[in-house]
């Protein structure tokens, strides 16, 4: 995932089981998302990201 997301910081909680990701482009406060799941992150990312200018499809998948 983090090879299809370049411009998100992906992390994974062992405690608390949830993935996390942290925008890593400039933002006027911190971006951060979170989901149990790989899917759900990456549907929140893609829905956050447009918010702030950003582009919304992962890297490799953009054509």
């Amino acid at each position: 995932m983090e090879r299809s997301w370049p411009d998100w910081l992906i992390l994974y909680s062992l405690g608390n089981r949830r993935f996390y990701a942290i925008a890593t482009w400039f933002t006027p406060e911190p971006v951060v998302v979170e989901d149990d799941t790989a899917e759900g992150l990456e549907e929140r990312m893609r829905h956050l990201a447009p918010r702030y200018g950003h582009a919304a499809v992962p890297h490799d998948r953009a054509a």
